[in-house]
């Protein structure tokens, strides 16, 4: 495998360089990249935590887990927030054009001391977009992402490839929809660890390969992991697909635009929340031999 090109820590406050852009197709992924103060990710993370007290013992409809693991941009102002803020988008621009949409905003929490992993795979294998190069994650550190506390591990250049073969696995301990793993052996000497800390962030292929160990730290490992794609790229299995416009304009209407959330779990943006489910269920569980966890229901 190809040795990966870091980027040096920096503060992105314009758009990034050419030699940054080259970097990130060159590997499939670029980090660390500083976009916000350690203070500021300490600051969002402190509003997550709260809402976490308020509402999860609550009556909403479905877990507040399931709310902030899957779209939470549509019924979490934070989220949304944090998707459409400057210093993430520059980082984005360059890679993507100046036409951005937010497709998803999740957060991916492994618990101190905990077994939840993630095995190694492709994003876009259940996704219904086909081999597309125009989505990129954006993976913000709230909490330190170390290979102690679990972070990713990024394969480089492994973006060049198809979408791979696929196993289902369906454990109870894979943070993965259905525990999709890659069946291609990943040899530990081509894993790269993808460490953050607060207020860093990693960009990654939806191609590129990668995975992540357990937690065994004694603090939370929380990620905001927002999607953002091209306006022109298509939903292929299910019947629509959903998205928020962050930059530029969408000319193709190939998404149903939402609108963002006002307010934490207002009535119409839940609503909107299991519309979107719906259609998202039909692409990412198509095939599926169970239907278990967020989408079984």
């Amino acid at each position: 495998m190809p040795e990966p090109q870091r980027v040096e820590d920096q503060f992105m406050t314009q758009a990034q360089t050419n030699q940054t852009a080259e970097a990130y197709w060159h590997d499939g992924f670029l980090f660390p990249l500083t976009v916000m103060k350690p203070q500021e990710a300490a600051e969002w993370r402190a509003e997550l935590e709260q809402i976490e007290r308020d509402w999860t013992d609550s009556d909403l409809p479905r877990p507040l887990n399931t709310y902030k693991k899957i779209n939470a941009h549509c019924v979490m102002p934070m989220a949304y927030q944090v998707a459409m803020d400057p210093r993430i988008l520059d980082a984005v621009e360059p890679i993507l054009g100046p036409d951005i949409l937010i497709y998803a905003v999740e957060f991916f929490i492994k618990e101190p001391r905990t077994r939840h992993m993630v095995t190694m795979h492709q994003d876009l294998t259940y996704w219904g977009l086909g081999e597309i190069d125009g989505l990129v994650t954006a993976w913000l550190a709230l909490s330190p992402a170390t290979t102690e506390s679990g972070c990713m591990d990024f394969v480089a250049g492994s973006h060049k490839n198809p979408i791979l073969p696929h196993e289902d696995t369906f454990s109870d301990t894979n943070l993965l929809s259905r525990g999709q793993e890659i069946k291609v052996d990943v040899a530990d000497e081509d894993k790269v660890a993808i460490e953050l800390q607060p207020g860093q962030m990693s960009l990654h292929h939806g191609l590129t390969i990668h995975g992540s160990g357990a937690n065994r730290s004694d603090d939370r490992r929380i990620g905001l992991v927002i999607r953002y794609c091209r306006p022109d790229i298509a939903q292929q299995v299910a019947d629509r697909d959903y998205a928020m416009l962050a930059r530029g304009a969408d000319r193709h209407g190939n998404f149903t635009l939402m609108a963002p959330p006002e307010t934490l779990f207002a009535p119409r943006s839940m609503e909107l929340y299991e519309e979107v489910m719906k259609a998202e269920l039909a692409a990412k569980m198509a095939g599926a031999k169970q239907m278990t966890g967020v989408y079984a229901g």
